[in-house]
């Protein structure tokens, strides 16, 4: 990289200063994507660019809106903009959350797609091409794009400065081909996303998905040997890089005093009728297969009235974009669920489910993974899910069963844990009573293998691996050579 500025963007910023109690206070959100590119960003030195949202951002930043970050080390500048409120709920909540998001998950639930909130998602893309432009200033630099949120802004990047060299790491899934015509906007959003020298997904699937999107709505060259396409004078490699967690921190993390802490606290407010703890840990979203779980849990009890009184399944359910109307209702529905399950099979103090509607720090979090016998991952339709994860890392006691969607990310990687079809209620009930039932010797080989998968294959690795192949093109760009050195990027699609 030496030479080339690098540029990261996000919606989301990796630190966030907000007023409390009369001071300002500097956040570091927990999220994988901090994780993975804040040490890059310290070691490059590079900008990062993101939305400012805290309550403070506008007063800590300087006239060019930079503040320098972390606060404790600074090592390279954080560079906010500022969308309108109006653009912000149009671009964010609308079409981004609202539109793409339920169009790229097999949830079925149905996207909205209005005319304002794609002109808001296209002016929210327009003003952060005009940052990253300024911060460019002309010159070659890297520019490693964020997700679902900055469709357009690989090509209008390409179009102002061609020496730039860009890469887009898309979270979420690409659908099949029949799902994504219907979106309004595809020409525009696939030609925005051609921009990129090099786009990664999740999966090889993924991959495939976008490769045969492409060869059927645009006039362009599919080189599916090579997973490349070819548009105008654009080159774009489209592969995959499986995202990851910090392994080491987090199994840190579950060693230190502060989980035991927490740990003491769950045991206390469970009380005695936790012989037994399942435990699931989503924000409340629509994919995470969250009622269909509560329906297994209804079926254990009606399957096996063994577990009555002594099984306690626990559900933290972090609220999630309360702006949108369908969000409200589902969380309005898994209250409403939950004391019918409760209503039917509990019995004095004893409750069979616990709903948590509530953010909970990591460590909180940690402890209660620990505490758990089985932690349910049946997302309907999951990129990849961390939480599957970070369940695994935190058992540094090697115990513990991950019970896991099939259509998760993760699956592919984590074959230990009992795999299930998420939108079948009765077969993941089964799966309870397995995991259950499972002996320890069984146990803990299972989780051994996971834990072993995902020190290995860590975010760290992922980064690495994302970062090497943009360096690989910049180089071949460098010599006039506008594609990618195959020997660095893993070229797996099927």
């Amino acid at each position: 990289m030496r030479g080339y500025k690098f540029i990261a963007v996000s919606n989301r910023e990796p630190y966030i200063h907000d007023h409390q109690d009369g001071q300002i206070e500097c956040k570091k959100p927990a999220s994988g994507l901090t994780a993975a590119i804040d040490p890059i960003m310290r070691a490059s030195g590079g900008v990062w660019i993101a939305h400012g949202s805290g309550t403070a951002d506008r007063t800590t930043v300087d006239a060019r809106q930079h503040v320098r970050v972390p606060p404790e080390a600074p090592a390279y500048d954080l560079r906010r903009v500022w969308l309108p409120p109006e653009i912000e709920k149009d671009y964010y909540y609308g079409m981004a959350n609202e539109g793409i998001w339920p169009l790229c998950h097999i949830a079925f639930h149905r996207p909205s797609f209005r005319q304002r909130d794609w002109e808001s998602y296209q002016r929210a893309n327009e003003l952060f091409a005009e940052a990253v432009l300024e911060e460019a200033k002309g010159g070659p630099a890297f520019v490693f794009i964020q997700d679902y949120h900055f469709g357009l802004l690989p090509r209008i990047l390409k179009r102002a400065n061609p020496q730039l060299t860009i890469a887009q790491f898309w979270h979420i899934p690409w659908p099949p081909n029949e799902v994504f015509r219907a979106f309004p906007w595809k020409r525009e959003l696939l030609e925005g996303l051609l921009g990129n020298d090099l786009l990664g997904f999740q999966l090889p699937g993924h991959c495939a998905n976008f490769l045969d999107t492409i060869q059927r709505n645009l006039d362009a060259f599919v080189d599916y040997d090579r997973a490349h396409v070819r548009m105008g004078d654009c080159d774009t490699a489209v592969r995959a890089f499986p995202i990851s967690i910090d392994f080491d921190e987090r199994s840190q993390t579950a060693c230190g005093p502060d989980v035991s802490i927490a740990r003491a606290n769950w045991r206390a407010a469970l009380g005695d009728t936790r012989e037994i703890v399942g435990i699931g840990i989503d924000r409340i979203d629509y994919t995470k297969g969250i009622p269909e779980r509560l329906e297994a849990i209804h079926l254990l009890f009606q399957q096996h009235p063994e577990y009555l009184g002594r099984l306690t399944f626990v559900q933290v359910g972090a609220p999630s974009r309360t702006a949108i109307p369908d969000y409200r209702r589902l969380s309005d529905l898994l209250c409403r669920r939950v004391e019918e399950i409760n209503l039917r099979w509990g019995c004095g103090s004893w409750k069979p489910i616990v709903l948590l509607r509530r953010h909970l720090d990591q460590k909180t979090l940690t402890a209660l993974h620990q505490l758990a016998d089985f932690c349910i991952v049946s997302a309907l339709h999951d990129g990849m899910n961390l939480v599957a994860k970070e369940f695994v890392a935190s058992r540094i006691d090697q115990d513990g069963v991950l019970i896991l969607s099939a259509f998760a990310g993760a699956a592919r990687e984590l074959t230990d844990a009992l795999i299930v079809n998420p939108f079948a209620s009765a077969e993941i009930a089964g799966e309870v009573h397995r995991a259950i039932a499972m002996p320890a010797a069984e146990r803990r080989r299972r989780m051994l293998r996971m834990r072993e998968t995902v020190a290995v294959n860590n975010v760290y690795r992922w980064a690495a691996r994302f970062i090497v192949a943009l360096s690989s093109l910049g180089a071949s760009a460098a010599r006039g050579i506008r594609k990618p050195d195959e020997s660095l990027i893993d070229t797996e699609v099927a």
